[in-house]
């Protein structure tokens, strides 16, 4: 018999789809949505409007309350879609130590489609000249147990529910991850 993924983090560099995907996920699995952006103090968004990366001293408080937050709603009765880019394994582990079995969704994205993306995006604090910097920090976290990839332009309608569905199957306490496979990126645009 598998464990049970108790909450759940939708992963991966700016312009992968996290808020998107994290809604539609939640929605679909009567889940709450914790959006991990709301969370970064104002000294982190300062820094990031001014194009300006995050380090990891930046990124250790966020990432502490983004735990807390998880194991709140969790005490409540609720169940938690995290959005996080938690590009770095030590992240995921923070997260991993604050809620045990703790799935991961890994949007996998091109380097040019994830610029390209977030040049389009209206309204947000992370200029599309730090795409770079994510890029660079980025651990793929395709080794780690209760890990589902997915490519990121597959189209929302598909992804929600194929992740839901793997949310809601037993893991086998040691697995690996799984990727799942999307259309190639000249199918996709």
């Amino acid at each position: 018999m598998g464990e049970r993924i108790a909450a759940l983090v939708v992963m991966g560099v700016s312009g992968c789809g996290k808020s998107s995907v994290g809604a539609a996920v939640a929605e679909l699995a009567g889940a709450r949505l914790i959006e991990g952006d709301s969370f970064h103090p104002a000294g982190n968004i300062a820094k990031m409007s001014a194009g300006i990366p995050l380090d990891d001293d930046d990124r250790a408080g966020w990432l502490a309350r983004l735990g807390e937050e998880m194991a709140r709603t969790l005490s409540d009765g609720a169940t938690p879609v995290l959005t996080c880019s938690a590009l770095k394994r030590r992240y995921r582990d923070a997260l991993r130590a604050a809620v045990p079995r703790l799935g991961f969704v890994f949007l996998d994205l091109t380097r040019e489609m994830a610029a390209r993306r977030v040049a389009e995006r209206p309204g947000h604090f992370m200029p599309a000249s730090l795409i770079d910097s994510q890029f660079a920090a980025l651990e793929c976290p395709s080794a780690e147990a209760l890990t589902l990839t997915l490519d990121a332009t597959l189209p929302l309608s598909e992804m929600a529910p194929r992740i839901v569905e793997w949310w809601r199957a037993p893991q086998a306490a040691n697995s690996g991850a799984r990727r799942v496979p999307g259309p190639t990126l000249s199918q996709a645009v």
